[in-house]
């Protein structure tokens, strides 16, 4: 038998679960650290929309709080 989840491990679930095309998602830690998705889907159809989805070109976004400068260009150097 498990033990209860604590507070804090509910809210680092909560936190990592996410729903796309009517899939419930979760982002699931392996024995050895890293990191992947788990996706449930409730039909075929659903699943083969997701499935479409992660095997186009994915567009990641950053949306910080506050604007980063650009790194200044280095300067080129003519021999």
């Amino acid at each position: 038998m498990t033990e209860p989840k604590t507070i804090e491990e509910l809210k680092a679930e909560i936190g990592r679960s996410f729903t796309i095309c009517g899939c419930k998602g979760k982002v699931v830690t392996a024995e050895d650290g890293k990191k992947h998705f788990e996706i449930e889907c409730k039909s075929k159809a659903d699943r083969e929309e997701v499935a479409a989805l992660f095997e186009e070109e994915a567009i990641l976004r950053v949306n910080p709080k506050m604007v980063l400068e650009e790194p200044a260009p280095e300067p080129v150097t003519e021999s």
